[in-house]
């Protein structure tokens, strides 16, 4: 199971139930690809909204976002972690 960070433009203004009811979309298919989306942060000035999530390829992370209403190309895997 891989980590990737993703991150979404174009959210300026956005709200924190705004950006609860994306996360929920996800959350809401995330099984049917094998993905699991951790957890999701929002910059409204700044538009835009980072998300953390594991499964098994950047591919299937792209999928669910896209089902879910707000696709994003500019998805990282996470390979090298320290703590």
């Amino acid at each position: 199971m891989g980590k990737f960070m993703d991150v979404h433009s174009g959210f300026v203004g956005v709200t924190g139930p705004q950006l609860r009811e994306a996360h929920d979309r996800d959350l809401a298919i995330e099984n049917e690809e094998g993905v699991h989306f951790a957890q999701a942060w929002l910059d409204p000035v700044a538009g835009k909204v980072f998300c953390l999530a594991t499964g098994p390829s950047k591919a299937a992370v792209m999928r669910i976002h896209e089902r879910a209403g707000h696709p994003t190309a500019e998805v990282y895997e996470l390979t090298v972690e320290v703590a």
